[in-house]
């Protein structure tokens, strides 16, 4: 139990250590930019306004305090659980959070299960016929998809499927013009599929390439040649050792995966015009929205630090042998 506590402990400090950096570097980093905030609260009407009612504006929102006053004053209401107000939206930026976030969960979902299925299936496949056209094809499929820009990617879905074809719309995550309440699941499943199919393609080459190399290797031991010797079939041993020596580095890079998939979300997005948190987090830094940036950076680093937390749970899981140092 000691240890359990232990194990638990030390993640939470590398989370809040983490967090701190995370905040410090992202406020100071906006705090030296170009970026005016002013414009992002009055819009295009900022430069007309009076230098008296520019003064009045800057002291309601803390912006003429200096930088560290700043941060102290947003830490101390970050301890309390109001995460500010943001400049653009003006709502609070929990509220915009958790409505853009619940945009992008289930585009990040479908993407996260089907570049860990595809990836794993195309790496079983290629390391079990190693050296083969399919294996070289697949390998070659990889190293174009490691190659091509995620933005370009978007842009090539849009072109082929929307413009050309038709089969899905351009952008956006509802039809134009039609109310909330009248969205069925399916508008919402059409205007979803291009950008999943995006975030799902950026993932497979990583997932098979590492993979793949993986099964090579155990498929190059003696126990694997002992077993063909025996008479068994690829298939059968791939079954009995190769998914079960590959499934901890593909656990690995698949919850690693969750800063990338974070990542093209953003490109993804904006490409696409879809309404979530990667949109969200352009606007915010685009247009000096520190409270809204902030709030996004706080979330998105849980969210990444959980999925790596979920792979070293998964790691006792899989292999008992990893409990006795990890003592779950």
């Amino acid at each position: 139990m000691n240890e359990q506590l232990k194990f638990i402990g030390k993640k939470v400090l590398r989370l809040i250590l983490l967090l701190l950096a995370v905040c410090i570097s992202t406020f100071v980093l906006m705090d030296l930019s170009p970026v005016d905030p002013m414009n992002a609260y009055i819009g295009g009407n900022a430069m007309k306004l009076t230098q008296e009612k520019r003064e009045q504006i800057e002291e309601h929102w803390g912006l003429n305090d200096p930088m560290p006053v700043r941060f102290v004053k947003w830490g101390k209401s970050l301890l309390k659980g109001d995460f500010g107000t943001s400049l653009i939206y003006k709502r609070p930026v929990l509220e915009i959070i958790k409505e853009k976030f619940s945009a992008s969960l289930v585009l990040m979902l479908i993407a996260w299960t089907l570049s860990g299925l595809l990836g794993y299936f195309l790496a079983m496949i290629s390391g079990a016929y190693q050296g083969t056209l399919l294996d070289k094809g697949i390998k070659g499929y990889c190293y174009v998809l490691m190659s091509m820009p995620s933005f370009w990617l978007c842009l090539l879905l849009i072109i082929v499927f929307s413009v050309n074809l038709g089969w899905f719309p351009i952008a956006l995550g509802t039809p134009i013009g039609v109310l909330s309440e009248n969205v069925s699941i399916w508008d919402l499943a059409h205007h979803i599929v291009l950008p999943a199919i995006t975030l799902s393609v950026i993932g497979i080459a990583s997932i098979t390439l590492h993979t793949r190399q993986k099964l090579v290797d155990v498929m190059s031991t003696d126990y694997v040649l002992f077993a063909r010797a025996r008479g068994q079939s690829t298939m059968s041993i791939i079954k009995n050792h190769g998914i079960r020596n590959t499934l901890m580095p593909f656990i690995t890079l698949q919850f690693l995966s969750f800063s990338e998939l974070f990542a093209g979300t953003v490109v993804a997005e904006q490409v696409f015009s879809y309404p979530g948190l990667g949109q969200a987090t352009v606007e915010a830094g685009t247009k000096g929205d520190i409270p809204l940036l902030l709030g996004i950076v706080i979330f998105s680093t849980i969210f990444i630090f959980t999925g790596n937390l979920i792979a070293d749970i998964l790691y006792a899981v899989i292999d008992p042998r990893i409990k006795k140092g990890v003592q779950l």
